[in-house]
Order: C-alpha cells, then sequence, then structure tokens
C-alpha cells in the first residue's frame, strides 16, 4: 500500500513558476513509475509527465516539454514536477499517481494505483 500527500499548488501570473510535490510512503513506492495529471474544469484527466524507477526516463506531453520536469528524490520517497513559464492554459488541478506494477511510463488514468489529493494551480493572464 502507498499513501501519496500532494502539496505546492496556488496562484501565480502568466510567466511565473510553482513547483508542485508529491511524498509518498510505502516500500512499493521504490519501483513505482509516477506519474502527473491535471484536470481543468470541464475537461477530462489527462496525463502530464511521468518518470520511471530510477528516475532517467521522463515522458512528458508535448504541451508541456521545456516548460515543465518531473524529478525524483527516493531517499525523501518525493517527486516533484518543476513548472517555469507557466501559461493560462495550465490552470488545472495537478494530481500525483503511482503505478505499483509497470517499468516504463504509461499515460492512462487507469495504469495508475495510487494518487494524491490533488493541489489547484492557477495561472492568471
Amino acid at each position: 500500500q502507498v499513501h501519496m500527500v500532494e502539496s505546492g499548488g496556488g496562484l501565480v501570473q502568466a510567466g511565473g513558476s510553482l513547483r508542485l510535490s508529491c511524498a509518498a510512503s510505502g516500500r512499493a513506492y521504490n519501483n513505482n513509475v509516477m506519474g502527473w495529471f491535471r484536470q481543468a474544469p470541464g475537461k477530462e484527466r489527462e496525463f502530464v509527465a511521468g518518470i520511471g524507477w530510477s528516475g532517467s526516463t521522463p515522458y512528458y506531453i508535448d504541451s508541456v516539454k521545456g516548460r515543465f520536469t518531473i524529478s525524483r528524490d527516493r531517499a525523501e520517497n518525493t517527486v516533484y514536477l518543476q513548472m517555469n513559464t507557466l501559461k493560462p492554459e495550465d490552470t488545472a488541478v495537478y494530481y500525483c499517481a503511482a503505478d505499483a506494477t509497470s517499468w516504463v511510463v504509461r499515460t492512462t488514468i487507469n495504469a495508475y494505483e495510487y494518487w494524491g489529493q490533488g493541489t489547484q494551480v492557477t495561472v492568471s493572464s
């Protein structure tokens, strides 16, 4: 069993930055793929970024490449999402998720067994 505690959301102006964090507990976390998803009002939840168990295989959707960075601190059992050059269209609730069974990053919601509570990111014009 893995428990996730997510934080770091807030309100920023366009062009600003935020760093999201997700602290996880449970031994299975050491071998999990970790992902970040987001959901804007009236839209489906979508995959944003993912990282393998070693932290060396990050994957991003095209709209955030070059702006967002996912990283992992295995000693602290924490995954981060550094978000730079934020745009209003990045506004959403962001969720951390853990895939306990895969060695590669997957992008579907059903692939992830454990989820954080979500944190609101709002980017003003």
